[in-house]
């Protein structure tokens, strides 16, 4: 279009200096040029917009004119900065010393409970774990991030409370942890076993303290085996442990059998404590293993000697290792799991505590678990009321109810939640905020609502990470020292100069 005005403009001006009319000619150029301009939409050097200060009790509705934010203390929290758009902005994370708080929301009944409390500071601290009715249940002291760990007997809907005392006792921070103990199915394990070992029996131990369906077999000779039934028939068991000399000693059928229920899905593990055929481990299960040096110790939390042969690196082909020397890798829909570690059974007495929770970090390794139904994702920062919450679950479709707001809203798919549907809503008071889907199998669920004193310094965590995460999206562009120039001056040259251009051409025209 521009191009347009410029072969229009020039036109004129040569047809006016053909003429000799030279004021003619003026008057054309300046209005082809005013036409020009007022298309270009330029910009000039200057300010575009103001700096809005923001006030992280009232935040802002919109951000029209507004060129760039500031804020001080520590920002928003990620609900409000999604309905902002992106700004630059000015802020300095404040020096004042934050938490954050990691823990399940919902547990099975069997499991472990583990609270950490991740920190700043490197003071040494003392963390509890209180019961409703204010009884100590798990108690850890040191620096840095601290972990306590409970068992929990039953299966309820528990607000517990925890505790971090610094010196002299010295309250630093305490609220509620909420958390929801589900009386699912017991895990069904069955274990096949060519040799008897300390280490088998701590496990066995450990897998009927946790209520599961034991189908344990032990060979204690070439024709006597040692059995130990489930209580409920186990059809199709969650987890098959065998140990390796076992698999080297069993008949290629019955070694194809057991790679068969793998691949259909079960989780296998295998103690490779007694191991001594890597050509076997090599052929059936593509698991490269090394003489390992005697006295050598596993990583992680809980070191304990590693077996005679176990791979040499993390990463050995398709196997994936761990700090608790486990290798895995998936076979079909189920995986397998080689147990590079032995002589557990010694931490069973003086270690049980550490000793369940390194075999719960096995299991969680192998993914040992049942899918359920419909799933309820933890919420992305800590409910509070009057404050939009987005609850989002896996395998739902149709509507949710939320009883203690008489409301029923639609599942929507949201972009940035692969495979989940969410909604929003604004809880109105602490507390158990419960939820149903409908459907054929209709399903319940509920979501603690903090209270707003609860746990200042995990808000202020919070909202530090939000605030960060909005700064990222815009760092300050060239374009926001730049103001688009006005074009109204424009409009009006042209017009008065093609006003003029018309008066002359009517005077200079015969009556």
């Amino acid at each position: 279009m521009i191009l347009a005005i410029v072969l229009i403009g020039a036109a004129s001006v040569l047809l006016y200096l053909w003429r000799r009319r030279f004021l003619d000619a003026l008057l054309a150029l300046v209005a082809a040029a005013a036409l020009a301009l007022l298309a270009s939409n330029l910009d000039m050097p200057g300010e575009s917009g103001t700096t809005l200060a923001i006030d992280p009790r009232d935040p802002p509705a919109s951000l029209i004119g507004v060129r760039s934010l500031r804020i001080e203390g520590d920002g928003l929290r990620a609900a409000q900065w999604a309905d902002l758009p992106a700004r630059p902005l000015a802020w300095t994370v404040p020096e004042k010393e934050v938490l954050h708080l990691d823990f399940p929301r919902r547990l099975a009944l069997g499991r472990l409970f583990a609270l950490t409390v991740r920190r700043g500071g490197e003071a040494p601290a003392r963390l509890q774990l209180l019961a409703e009715n204010g009884q100590l249940l798990a108690e850890t002291r040191g620096a840095g991030d601290l972990t306590v760990s409970w068992l929990p007997p039953l299966a309820e809907t528990l607000v517990l409370k925890a505790r971090l005392l610094g010196e002299k006792d010295a309250v630093l921070a305490e609220g509620p942890v909420p958390v929801v103990v589900d009386d699912t199915r017991p895990l069904s394990v069955r274990g096949r076993f060519s040799a008897p070992s300390f280490d088998l029996r701590v496990l066995n131990d450990l897998l009927v303290q946790s209520r599961a369906l034991v189908d344990w077999q032990v060979a204690l000779g070439k024709t006597v085996t040692r059995s130990e039934r489930a209580r409920e028939t186990v059809d199709s068991p969650d987890l098959l442990v065998i140990d390796a000399a076992w698999f080297e000693r069993a008949a290629p059928g019955a070694r194809a059998a057991l790679l068969e229920q793998a691949a259909e899905g079960a989780a296998l593990l295998v103690l490779g404590a007694n191991a001594n055929d890597a050509g076997v481990w090599s052929r059936s299960l593509q698991l490269p293993l090394r003489a390992q040096a005697d006295g050598k110790l596993s990583g992680g939390a809980l070191p304990l000697p590693l077996a005679p042969l176990a791979p040499a690196t993390r990463v050995a082909g398709a196997w994936t290792g761990d700090g608790n020397a486990v290798w895995a890798r998936q076979w079909g829909k189920g995986r397998i799991g080689w147990l590079g570690a032995a002589d557990w059974h010694r931490l069973a007495i003086t270690e049980p505590r550490a000793l369940a929770l390194w075999w719960q970090g096995v299991l969680d390794t192998l993914r040992v678990e049942r899918a359920e139904e419909v799933n309820w994702l933890v919420p992305r920062e800590m409910p509070l009321p009057g404050q939009r919450l987005e609850m989002c679950a896996l395998g739902v479709r149709g509507k949710v109810r939320f009883p203690d707001l008489n409301q029923i809203l639609d599942w929507q798919r949201r972009l940035e939640r692969v495979d989940a549907s969410c909604v929003a809503v604004w809880p109105r008071a602490p507390g158990w905020l419960r939820m149903e889907t409908d459907g054929t199998k209709p399903a319940a669920g509920q979501i603690y609502v903090f209270a707003p004193q609860d746990w200042p310094q995990w808000q202020a965590a919070e909202r530090r990470d939000a605030t960060a995460r909005y700064a990222a999206r815009t760092p300050v562009p060239a374009a926001a020292t730049r103001r688009p120039l006005l074009q109204w001056p424009f409009a009006v040259l042209f017009a008065l100069a093609m006003l003029a251009l018309w008066w002359r051409e009517r005077r200079a025209s015969p009556d």
